[in-house]
């Protein structure tokens, strides 16, 4: 990565020009990545707005956890750009490598294997952390703070972009990788984790929209989201 600085540490205005530039990183999987990060700082926010308020004492519970989820998430994300950002550059890298001889075109060959896999994981664990940013999003809808609705339905807006973007840059990796039964697999599990977040992300946009309040949590679904306790 240019100056080998972590992408959290430049300004927005310093990170979109990079984003703006002919350099191959940041890219879209970084985009993503951070996209969805500041989703997770909004259910952070919309947590903090609620907690402690006696209008909405009887989801108090859920909003520390529910906060923390959302501050973890934000800088799994985070990291998870620089990751992307690593990645796909192992993989530009590999693909720059000679290929004059048979043995120089075997090693690029099998450099090239590793680092698609590597570039598919990335943005795999990305759309995980996504759709956990799009889950804390819903769990707050009809739960929250009133006035920071719009805030929910845009942190299940973000999270759900991330996701998508995320996603098509594990796609768009999986052939290269030169494993058949995994790249199935991963492909699979892709698809099953867009058809969650969209779920949520389309349940958050109903709830905010109807402006209805909903009862509290059970109990067995007040917890921070996985990525956020794996993180």
């Amino acid at each position: 990565m240019a100056e080998a600085q972590h992408f959290r540490d430049l300004t927005v205005g310093d990170f979109a020009e990079r984003l703006a530039s002919s350099e191959p990183v940041p890219g879209g999987g970084s985009a993503s990545a951070i996209a969805a990060a500041l989703g997770g700082s909004l259910v952070a926010m919309v947590a903090a707005l609620s907690e402690g308020r006696p209008k909405y004492a009887e989801h108090e519970a859920m909003y520390g956890p529910t906060g923390a989820a959302g501050r973890a998430l934000r800088d799994r994300l985070l990291a998870l750009a620089d990751e992307d950002a690593a990645a796909y550059g192992a993989f530009a890298a590999a693909r720059k490598l000679p290929r004059e001889t048979d043995a120089e075109r075997e090693v690029r060959a099998t450099a090239m294997r590793v680092a698609a896999r590597a570039a598919a994981e990335a943005p795999l664990r990305c759309v995980e952390a996504c759709r956990d940013v799009v889950a804390a999003a819903e769990a707050l809808a009809g739960r929250s703070n009133v006035n920071a609705s719009s805030d929910v339905a845009v942190a299940a807006l973000l999270g759900e972009a991330g996701a998508r973007g995320a996603a098509a840059n594990v796609l768009i990796n999986l052939p290269s990788v030169g494993d058949d039964p995994w790249a199935a697999t991963t492909s699979a599990r892709v698809e099953a984790l867009l058809a969650e977040t969209e779920r949520l992300a389309r349940s958050a946009r109903e709830v905010v929209a109807s402006g209805e309040p909903r009862p509290p949590l059970a109990a067995g679904e007040a917890r921070p989201p996985l990525a956020a306790r794996a993180g």
